[in-house]
């Protein structure tokens, strides 16, 4: 490899990383010189779709919304993964499709656990 060829892709890169720096710094700089300062009571009040807020801003979640939120983005990583495996097959032998359905069958056991453990239950409590 010719040593002006990696001074050349290191200019290149080095330019791609100041016009990064650039707009990301340019909008924060703008914004802080036109922005109007607020001083005062409701300076620290939340601020919701410019409605007042009701009650305390810290309220408690069960559990079994995070619990429900991860098992679905577990599963959804899950899928996303056979979409790749069923391309990568190019002739789709019997051996393939059983270990697609291995898969498929695990997920499914997680979700039965999910489901015994009374995960899916939503029950309000206040």
């Amino acid at each position: 490899m010719h040593p002006a060829s990696v001074y050349t892709d290191f200019m290149y890169i080095s330019i791609f990383l100041l016009v990064a720096l650039i707009f990301a710094i340019i909008p924060i700089i703008i914004s802080y010189l036109i922005v109007k300062r607020s001083k005062g009571i409701k300076r620290d009040e939340t601020y919701e779709s410019g409605m007042a807020p009701i009650g305390p801003a810290w309220v408690q979640f069960s559990i079994a919304y995070y619990i429900f939120a991860l098992i679905f983005l577990a599963f959804d990583v899950d899928v996303l993964y056979l979409f790749p495996v069923g391309l990568a097959y190019g002739n789709f032998h019997i051996r393939d499709f059983v270990e697609i359905v291995i898969f498929i069958g695990i997920l499914s056991l997680v979700i039965v656990y999910a489901w015994r453990k009374g995960v899916f239950e939503w029950q309000r409590r206040f």
